[in-house]
């Protein structure tokens, strides 16, 4: 059935809602599992597409292991599920001691960013190492913008129209530049490995939190023909719960829709809006005949667990319900997805 098939994986951004698409690759892995056959993500899937916390997980599934045996990854569905529930927890903790010393170095800066970087680069580096994009163990695209030359930018080892590659990145530093989220993170200057310049990047996110039709246009570029492709994308849930309302929304002020402590509903607005067009365009675009078929797994949030950062246990337990309900309402087509990824991999 998916033999000639070429399949896609692309997950939407959201924080350590990354636990949602997380927990349905899971279940599609444990049904392989029941059926004989081990999911290897980077042989199942030939182009993996991720934005924000959802290129934390595509990278950290086709990237090669630093020093590990050969084609393996740098990170099992386990092992991104405990970075998730545990140590999330190390990289969303405020730090009174690095606010004190922004301050102290730069009086003015009031409204600095909610939490110290540097865990999180710690913590990608020992999983990345020094790899680079190019060396990726499948196709891989991770969004991320441009703020000093004012475009979007997509890391991968694709390649162009004209049959170039694209350029080359760290692996550890495109993922920080991805899940740069303003406001949440400092932006993340990192290298172009191709070019040799220094690009000053933020989270994807807020151009591109689905990144699905990216991930289309990526696999039409290197030649795929439409009818061989199969997209399932992965949500991280959305908030329909948790409104803005008017009375509060009216005083905010500039400095109120980028405050975590409102939820920064600008970059939750722009996330959610664009992800709900990106979901309604390829519903229409797709699944006709000789276009490529799309599938989507998504769910609707409890009030309080937009947050990208709420990293507390009972949070935790909050997101595995939301996943354990999209699982139990999409049995059979989950059924369905680990038969293509079987027939893919025979």
């Amino acid at each position: 059935m998916a033999q000639g098939k070429r399949i896609i994986l692309s997950i939407d951004g959201g924080g350590v809602r990354g636990l949602i698409p997380l927990r349905i690759l899971e279940s599609v892995a444990a049904r392989m599992a029941h059926k004989g056959h081990e999911m290897v993500p980077h042989q199942c899937f030939d182009l993996i597409c991720g934005t924000s916390t959802g290129g934390l997980i595509a990278a950290g599934l086709a990237a090669p292991k630093p020093g590990g045996a050969r084609d393996e990854p740098a990170a099992t569905l386990s092992e991104l599920r405990h970075f998730y529930e545990q140590e999330a927890r190390e990289i969303f903790t405020y730090s009174p001691a690095h606010r004190i010393g922004r301050f102290l170095s730069n009086p003015f800066g009031l409204f600095d960013e909610t939490y110290d970087a540097r865990p999180l680069e710690a913590l990608l580096k020992a999983r990345f190492g020094w790899t680079s994009m190019a060396s990726a163990l499948t196709h891989l695209v991770l969004t991320a913008y441009d703020i000093e030359r004012r475009k979007a930018v997509f890391m991968g080892n694709t390649r162009q129209h004209d049959g170039t590659r694209s350029d080359d990145y760290y692996l550890w530093q495109a993922v920080r530049a991805t899940t740069a989220a303003p406001s949440f993170f400092e932006p993340a200057l990192i290298e172009n490995l191709t070019t040799g310049d220094e690009q000053a990047l933020v989270d994807g996110g807020v151009f591109m939190n689905d990144p699905a039709l990216a991930a289309y246009l990526e696999a039409r570029k290197m030649g795929w023909a439409a009818e061989d492709i199969v997209i399932l994308s992965l949500g991280t849930g959305r908030a329909k719960e948790q409104p803005f309302p008017y009375k509060d929304a009216k005083g905010w002020g500039a400095l109120g829709w980028m405050r975590p402590a409102n939820g920064v509903p600008i970059l939750s607005i722009f996330s959610d809006g664009q992800a709900q067009t990106a979901s309604y365009q390829a519903g229409r675009l797709f699944n006709a005949p000789g276009e490529a078929r799309y599938i989507r797994l998504s769910g609707p949030l409890p009030a309080g667990a937009e947050a990208m950062d709420n990293a507390r246990p009972g949070n935790m337990i909050t997101l595995n319900g939301v996943a354990d309900r999209i699982i139990r309402d999409n049995t059979l087509l989950l059924d369905e997805i680990a038969d293509l990824l079987i027939d893919r991999t025979r």
